[in-house]
């Protein structure tokens, strides 16, 4: 799987935990991130979605698949399969705000929602900005410790330009934040691609502000917890050690 750069590659960071989710479709996508095949990633969805009478709790794990999904398209330039999911996703998030289940999860989902947007017409920043920031900040009120509402806000933080009140360090405190509240019940990081998924970003966010050796311990760490995560053996270790060695020369 061809990877999206740094700037997209964080929208992925919009994701969901719940340690009850059925073990076959969280270890079919877990091995599916690992090994870059979303393809099969695809057909986990494809089968969840053409399910009828799902749970709520069923509708919510399929929209953090379709959320995975959509980020990878968008970073892979394709926009027209992005915009299939997200309206199949939002669907299944406005039906859930219907049922009032989750609504912190259901904001932090619309925050993660109104990020894609962006990420798919520059043009909408003003407003879906805005609009991201607003469901960010209602998930965190609805819930203190939902992490996936830290992740927005980090991400929020990181890109929104210096001068409307972005800080790159106070997305990295915020991304800090979700990986202490995940990692409380090591029993919910087995199989899960979205603790990897954050502390990659967390790896990348180092980088991008030149300090390797942050970067350095997240990255050993990931490959500590999956030696085979392919995307960071392959690509963004080696990548980290090739410019540790520029530096230092």
């Amino acid at each position: 799987m061809e990877r999206a750069k740094y700037s997209v590659i964080s929208l992925l960071l919009l994701v969901f935990l719940c340690s009850a989710l059925p073990a076959g479709n969280r270890t079919e996508i877990y091995s599916a991130y690992v090994n870059d095949r979303m393809d099969r990633w695809k057909i986990v969805i494809d089968r969840m979605n053409g399910i009828s009478g799902k749970s709520n709790e069923q509708i919510l794990e399929l929209v953090n698949y379709q959320y995975g999904y959509i980020g990878y398209c968008i970073g892979n330039g394709k926009k027209s399969e992005a915009r299939k999911y997200l309206d199949l996703a939002q669907k299944n998030i406005d039906f859930l705000e219907s049922r009032k289940y989750m609504l912190s999860m259901v904001n932090a989902y619309n925050a993660a929602f109104c990020g894609f947007r962006i990420g798919m017409n520059v043009l909408t920043a003003p407003v879906n900005g805005v609009r991201s920031m607003e469901y960010a900040k209602k998930a965190l009120e609805l819930d203190n410790e939902n992490y996936l509402g830290y992740i927005q806000y980090g991400n929020i933080q990181f890109y929104m330009p210096k001068s409307f009140g972005g800080s790159k360090q106070e997305g990295i405190k915020h991304f800090l934040k979700a990986r202490e509240i995940l990692e409380k019940d090591s029993s919910n990081l087995k199989e899960n691609w979205n603790y990897l998924s954050l502390l990659v970003v967390t790896g990348q966010s180092y980088y991008y502000l030149d300090d390797y050796e942050s970067a350095r311990k997240v990255y050993e760490n990931i490959l500590k917890i999956e030696p085979e995560f392919s995307y960071v053996k392959d690509e963004l270790y080696p990548q980290l050690l090739n410019k540790m060695n520029m530096v230092n020369n």
